[in-house]
């Protein structure tokens, strides 16, 4: 695998969690209440928890996107 084949499965990498982040906040914010109601029947959260609990994956997930895929992808467009 070349760098230029890298760069580029990084940058689609980069852009699909994004996209999956964007739809994970989409479904957070329109459909809030469908969404507590079928994760508290399993999970039996208050919703300050619930809310809290996603809030935080997101922001883990995002610094997971920035971390392995974005910082990468631009270091290899500054070396190459």
């Amino acid at each position: 695998m070349n760098i230029e084949t890298l760069r580029e499965v990084l940058l689609y990498c980069t852009i699909i969690n994004f996209g999956g982040l964007a739809l994970w906040g989409v479904f957070f914010l329109l459909p809030h209440e469908w969404l507590y109601r079928l994760c508290g029947r399993v999970f039996r959260l208050p919703a300050e928890q619930f809310d809290a609990i996603n809030v935080a994956g997101m922001v883990f997930y995002k610094l997971g996107i920035l971390m392995f895929n974005l910082v990468p992808y631009l270091a290899l467009r500054i070396v190459g």
